[in-house]
């Protein structure tokens, strides 16, 4: 590489508006000479969850631990940009109104639930908590959770509200991915999720509950067939990566082919606290199951 890192991403500025130039950082990038990545022989996708600010250390819904993260998948992709055909980046992204956040729900006393606050059908039906707007839809949302065996109805705090800036991607590993973009001549995939104000969507492929007849993004289901591998990386590894993950090997849970070209690399991701010992449980299961490999950024060669 022709460029230095440090003139790339600043570690010091991860969660923080970039101190370096879009247009000073691109013109770097169309002089490494990388040949495109239009010509590949391996095809490789690195698919990032939710890299977003307000999922930073000091962002609105922080995952401690996550400016190491990012920090080691920047060191991945610059090591490999020669290898790496495509950069994908999901953006979870909502509005106050949403059935998941504090102004959705009252207390008897007008009170709205702290963030965290777990919230059950039984709260609904013995009147602890009302929905302010579509109390049935709201009900019926989470009777479906327990049907489904999904996690229970969590009161997260706002973020990731359109337009602000906690729902943008943090700022230096945006640098690294476009950077990649002019140097490889490939155009970044963006999967924007999380805007059904009546469920919520960890996973980047459906919302936890789907209404009607929705099959979910099957465009990116098809898309992920055309790469020999997929490193996935991202926040929160309890619940975005995890579901995500859980949502592309159950779609593709008869074609043990692709479902071994997925590679989590997990010095690239942290759980939110309190579901640490469930998350590992979890993926130990996916890579029993669907033969993933689970490794690091410092381990993986391509």
């Amino acid at each position: 590489m022709k460029t230095p890192l440090h003139e790339v991403f600043d570690e010091h500025h991860i969660g923080l508006p970039s101190m370096i130039g879009m247009n000073e950082l691109l013109g770097k990038a169309v002089l490494e000479g990388l040949s495109p990545a239009s010509e590949d022989s391996e095809k490789i996708l690195f698919l990032a969850i939710d890299m977003q600010n307000d999922f930073m250390e000091k962002g609105e819904l922080a995952v401690p631990g996550s400016h190491h993260d990012v920090w080691n998948a920047a060191r991945f992709l610059y090591s490999h940009l020669d290898k790496i055909t495509r950069i994908a980046v999901s953006l979870d992204t909502h509005q106050p109104q949403q059935i998941f956040h504090p102004i959705w729900w009252i207390d008897g006393d007008g009170n709205h639930p702290a963030p965290f606050t777990i919230i059950t059908p039984e709260d609904v039906l013995n009147g602890k908590w009302r929905a302010v707007n579509h109390p049935e839809e709201s009900l019926a949302y989470v009777r479906k959770l327990g049907e489904q065996s999904k996690k229970e109805l969590c009161i997260w705090p706002y973020h990731c509200l359109e337009g602000t800036y906690g729902a943008v991607l943090e700022s230096q590993f945006a640098n690294m991915v476009f950077f990649h973009s002019i140097a490889r001549k490939s155009t970044p995939l963006r999967i924007v999720k999380g805007k059904d104000p009546l469920s919520e969507m960890y996973g980047i492929i459906k919302p936890e509950v789907s209404h009607g007849d929705d099959a979910g993004n099957i465009e990116l289901l098809r898309e992920l067939k055309d790469y020999d591998r997929v490193i996935v990386v991202g926040e929160a590894q309890s619940h975005c990566v995890l579901e995500s993950l859980r949502q592309i090997l159950v779609h593709y849970e008869s074609d043990a082919d692709l479902t071994s070209r997925i590679v989590v690399l997990s010095d690239c991701m942290s759980p939110i606290p309190g579901f640490e010992q469930s998350t590992e449980d979890a993926f130990a299961q996916l890579q029993e199951k669907y033969g993933i490999t689970i490794t690091t950024s410092t381990a993986l060669k391509l």
